[in-house]
């Protein structure tokens, strides 16, 4: 549409948006009313100067441009998060601390600039991905425009523009419409040029099948789908050409309301339920994390300030700084341990994966956040058209006459696409079709303008889709015995078949009065005979007799009309589309008529009042009921639903009837339930005083005939209710509440690339199952996203543990912070990913949906990690300790590299080794060096410590490993899950102690970390000292599941 959306805003006399005037009511108005109100006459158009002044009030005809957030807004949007501005702060004070040690040189120095640099990766990464994930998510606002006309024919000045920009359309100019016109504006119709005006509107509206219109004015209340004398912007004429008045322009127009909309939408989008836990958690961490540091803080003021007590007030203060920078150091160390660094890799990792995996169910997850909201999703608000019917017309019931005028013949037919193989004719006469069956396949095939082609999978109809839906019965009808020369090997064989027997030579156009259509057909013979379908009431009116099944013609009697009557009926109740089918031979004045100009005859059909006379006295031959059938795996759907605790609302802008119909077939409401407070146009909902309750009614409800407005306050009332809403759609109307749900998820097929862009989530075969079992996956990504969250903090909480241990005992500092952040990013990184590959369990989509408010970690899981937590601390600051106190431990020698053995009190006051009298440290080996300490023996507590360091390390990381294997099921012992049920965890622990061995074991890396190679009894003792983390958790586990199951019988108890 061009560059207006910059235009718009800069006119000399702006009026206001379209939604703070009131609309002028034209449909409700006569012609003459809406040509005096725009203050134009419709033979002659406005003139080019009252154009002019128009478009300097109005604007041009095109929606709006709204500004998006700019890249830095969007940047630091990515920093409004809690786990991140902690992380950020952690690298800007080692950053500092760093710089403040750079003076040092050597290895310090590379070590400690690691540390914040990696972090600033992190954030700069992640701050990446999600500026491109949010630049994308205006992109409906661009694709509505796409759908909008871009040249209109106009009447100015009193003569017809073929084309002009329809940018230029303002409110008063005359337009007219043809045949494959896309809608330019809002219109009213003034005039119809031919006899009957139909629209495609279904995206817009919902309704399932194009629209007839008129120009006669309608109530002034009258929803949108009740302004038949409208016709609305971005739709299409499949039918008729007409005369139309533009009412509304740009953001005045439906498709302008759909637009603002999708805009504030966009502008209310919330958190997943995973990042709100998230959020929750990082707050409480940020508690956490201040106390802790204060308490180091103050268990180590000692340490940096001293004074002396004179006259019982403190005197003489000593400051050191150095000291007191350490220890800051130390804090700093806490807050990075505290942090788990890797989670937003691992979350992103997981979600990824599981994209790939509803790839392959057909889902094609467009947002990664999507993949664990579906998981949690309480209410599917679903579409009909499209999403739970396959959205193409299908032939379900043809009614025959039998073998005498009492008896109707009635035959099921099956398929619901417009593919010709798909489905049968139930007890159908394959090959020996009676006269009645033929002159029905006879009319169906040749009174029609429609086609089917074959558009790679699909079957795609051209032309009104119910009588595509005729074409494809005639093919599963099936040609007479006789028919051998019918050898083409066409898509339509059996109509070419008809086509070639009874050449058409002139059409009675469909007209709304008499509500049929007719076709005159030459038999190759030079007789013309004449075929009618039609509304059935209209077609057995103008018929006299009745084909009965061997051909024969006798008298239509009131008793064969009422039988036939009360067919129509029955169908009807079922909320089928009824056709009736009759012909005639005898045309007296079309006897020679052979479609010439000159023909006498050829007067009478260029006008369409006398199509009710020549279809007079007609042979009525038999009827069919036709609809858009629902998809036949919905039913299980829904049943699968039903099981799993979720919800199914159907909000359609179609027929209250037909949807009711539908929402029975497949299982929403029963055959036989009272739906009378369940069922309601979305004009009933909103006059409802209390809507809140309306929608805590347990089952399932409908609400038909529903615009964009109405869906957006049901998806938003929902949401306030606390629930976690996935709202499906194809359609334009369906984009702003696809955009307000916490998943919108849009047809692949048949949906509007207005839906697509709107959406979360695209279904690649608009199948509503595949929803379900999306669902299905995203509980297991989610209850396996709990499983590694938990193992990252239980993992973290161990860390924690370790420095404030450290701490408060008062010995050298064991873990390092970059130690600590090649744990938590590299190491801990594969185990917890490949935790997300944790098999689902098989009832997992026949328990309930999780509540909104559950917390990932409950009591229990927080005390069960708290315990791991203090025995890695414990194990991790011990093995350090055992190193400096012990020569051997447990029977494992330790004395091998030949280091100095200190006492505990020795190295709990290691600061105070400089007044110690006749201390030395003897040099031992670390690898392929050896550490010697004669200039300096108190080194042995700062170098010296090397080897105690990577100690501590590898039990780190050792236990964390061997905990991932605990982390394999929540309260399962690992006897009953064994570690081979996801041979990936196997094969990610190989990794994470490959990279283990790499930076213990490559002289540059180990230099970097800190540390040095073990020997074999040392690899001894990091196991014997980590092997005990999982029969810790297995006795927590053993305990959880009595408590669980004495619990589980208290309460069954109860309810008895």
């Amino acid at each position: 549409m061009g560059k207006g959306g910059q235009d718009y805003g800069r006119k000399e006399n702006p009026i206001p948006d379209a939604s703070d005037r009131e609309t002028y009511k034209a449909w409700a108005k006569e012609v003459r009313e809406c040509e005096e109100h725009f203050k134009v006459k419709v033979k002659s158009g406005l003139s080019t100067e009252e154009f002019e002044n128009r478009r300097k009030i109005h604007g041009f005809n095109e929606l709006e441009k709204h500004e998006g957030q700019s890249i830095w807004s969007l940047i630091l949007d990515q920093f409004n998060d809690t786990l991140v501005r902690i992380l950020l702060g952690a690298a800007i004070i080692s950053f500092v601390l760093a710089w403040y040690d750079g003076d040092e040189g050597g290895e310090m120095e590379i070590t400690a600039f690691v540390e914040p640099l990696v972090i600033f990766l992190i954030l700069i990464v992640n701050a990446i991905v999600g500026v491109w994930q949010e630049s994308n998510a205006e992109k409906a606002l661009e694709a509505l425009k796409e759908i909008q006309s871009e040249q209109a024919s106009v009447i100015r000045d009193g003569v017809k523009v073929l084309s002009i920009p329809a940018k230029d359309l303002v409110p008063g100019d005359v337009v007219e419409l043809k045949v494959g016109d896309k809608v330019p504006a809002d219109m009213r119709v003034v005039e119809l040029i031919s006899s009957t005006l139909r629209l495609e509107q279904g995206s817009l509206t919902g309704e399932s099948e194009a629209v007839n219109k008129t120009n006669k004015p309608v109530a002034a209340d009258s929803d949108i789908q009740g302004k038949r004398c409208m016709v609305f912007a971005g739709t299409t004429v499949v039918n008729g050409n007409c005369i139309c008045l533009v009412t509304q322009t740009g953001m005045g127009t439906e498709i302008g309301k759909v637009h603002m909309q999708i805009h504030e939408a966009s502008q209310s989008e919330d958190d997943t339920p995973l990042k709100k836990k998230l959020n929750e958690f990082g707050e409480k961490l940020t508690m956490i994390i201040g106390l802790i540091c204060i308490l180091v803080w103050l268990i180590n003021v000692k340490y940096f300030l001293t004074w002396e007590i004179v006259d019982g007030w403190p005197r003489n203060f000593k400051f050191s700084f150095e000291k007191c920078t350490y220890y800051f150091e130390i804090a700093v160390a806490l807050a990075v341990a505290a942090i788990p660094e890797g989670l937003p890799a691992v979350i992103t990792t997981c979600l990824a994966l599981g994209t790939r995996k509803m790839a392959q169910k057909n889902a094609l997850v467009r947002k990664l956040p999507s993949v664990e909201t579906l998981g949690c999703t309480t209410v599917i608000c679903s579409d009909k058209t499209g999403t739970l019917t396959t959205n193409q017309m299908a032939v379900s019931k043809l009614v025959a006459i039998g073998p005498n005028v009492d008896t109707l013949r009635a035959f099921k037919v099956e398929g619901t696409t417009y593919s010709p193989a798909d489905g049968k004719i139930d007890n159908w006469p394959t090959g020996k079709l009676d006269a009645n069956l033929q002159t029905l396949a006879k009319i169906a095939a040749i009174c029609n303008d429609a086609g089917v082609s074959q558009s790679e999978h699909k079957f795609v109809a051209h032309g009104m889709p119910t009588e595509a839906a005729l074409k494809v019965l005639v093919e599963k009808m099936g040609l007479p015995s006789d028919a051998r020369s019918a050898t083409k090997n066409t898509l339509l064989r059996c109509c070419d078949w008809w086509n070639e027997q009874d050449r058409r030579i002139a059409t009675l156009e469909f007209d709304r009065d008499r509500k049929s259509m007719g076709v005159i057909a030459n038999s190759g013979l030079g007789k013309n005979s004449l075929l009618v379908k039609g509304a059935v009431e209209n077609v057995l009116e103008r018929s006299s007799k009745i084909q009965l099944r061997d051909g024969s013609i006798v008298k239509l009697d009131n008793n064969a009309r009422n039988l036939v009557l009360q067919a129509l009926h029955e169908m009807s109740t079922s909320a089928l589309r009824c056709l009736g089918f009759a012909y005639k031979d005898e045309i007296p004045k079309f006897e020679d008529y052979d479609g010439s100009d000159d023909h006498p005859a050829h007067q009478l059909l260029l006008n369409p009042s006398n199509y009710s006379s020549i279809e007079s006295d007609l042979i009525f031959v038999g009827l069919v009921g036709l609809r858009d059938p629902p998809r036949g795996e919905v039913y299980n759907a829904i049943e699968d639903c039903r099981a799993a605790g979720i919800r199914v609302m159907v909000i359609t802008g179609d027929n209250k009837n037909t949807a009711e119909a539908i929402c029975r077939e497949i299982g929403v409401f029963s055959p036989n339930e009272d739906i009378s407070s369940k069922s309601l146009t979305g004009k009933d909902f909103m006059e409802l005083r209390d809507k809140k309750a309306h929608l805590k009614q347990d089952g399932g409800l409908l609400f038909s005939r529903a615009e964009p407005k109405h869906k957006q306050e049901i998806v938003r009332l929902l949401k306030e209710e606390g629930e976690v809403v996935a709202m499906t759609g194809d359609g334009v109307n369906d984009a702003p509440a696809l955009k307000l749900a916490d998943i919108g998820i849009a047809m692949g097929i048949a949906g509007t690339e207005v839906a697509k862009e709107a959406s979360d989530m695209v279904l690649a075969d608009d199948n509503f199952s595949t929803i379900v079992a999306a669902v299905g996956e995203g509980r297991s990504i989610y209850n396996n996203m709990k499983a590694f969250i938990r193992y990252m903090i239980s993992s973290n909480i161990g860390e924690v543990a370790s420095i404030f241990l450290t701490a408060a005992l008062g010995i050298p500092e064991g873990l390092i912070p970059v130690q600590l952040l090649w744990v938590n990013l590299v190491t801990d990184g594969p185990p917890a990913t490949a935790l997300g590959f944790n098999p689902p369990d098989k009832d997992i989509m026949k328990k309930p949906p999780r509540r909104s408010d559950d917390s990932l970690i409950d009591l229990w899981i927080l005390f069960r990690y708290m315990v791991i937590g203090i025995y890695v601390g414990l194990a991790t600051v011990g093995v350090f300790i055992i190193w400096y106190t012990h020569g051997s431990f447990l029977g494992i020698d330790l004395s091998g590299d030949g280091h100095t053995l200190v006492t505990y009190n020795q190295l709990a006051n290691w600061g105070q080794c400089s007044s110690w009298t006749n201390f030395t440290a003897s040099p031992f080996t670390a690898g392929a060096r050896v550490l010697s300490f004669d200039a300096d023996p108190c080194d042995y507590f700062q170098t010296g410590k090397v080897k105690a360091m990577t100690l501590s390390l590898s039990v780190l990381v050792a236990i964390e490993m061997f905990n991932s294997l605990n982390a394999l099921s929540e309260d399962g012992s690992l006897l009953t899950m064994p570690p081979w049920v996801n041979p990936w965890l196997l094969l990610a622990m190989s990794v994470s102690f490959g990279l283990h061995f790499l930076i213990l074991y490559v002289p540059f890396l180990a230099q970097v970390f800190g540390i040095v190679p073990l020997s074999f009894n040392e690899w001894l003792l990091v196991l014997v000292v980590a092997l005990p983390v999982i029969l810790i958790d297995e006795i927590l586990k053993f305990v959880g599941r009595c408590t669980s199951g004495s619990q589980a019988r208290r309460s069954k108890q109860k309810s008895e």
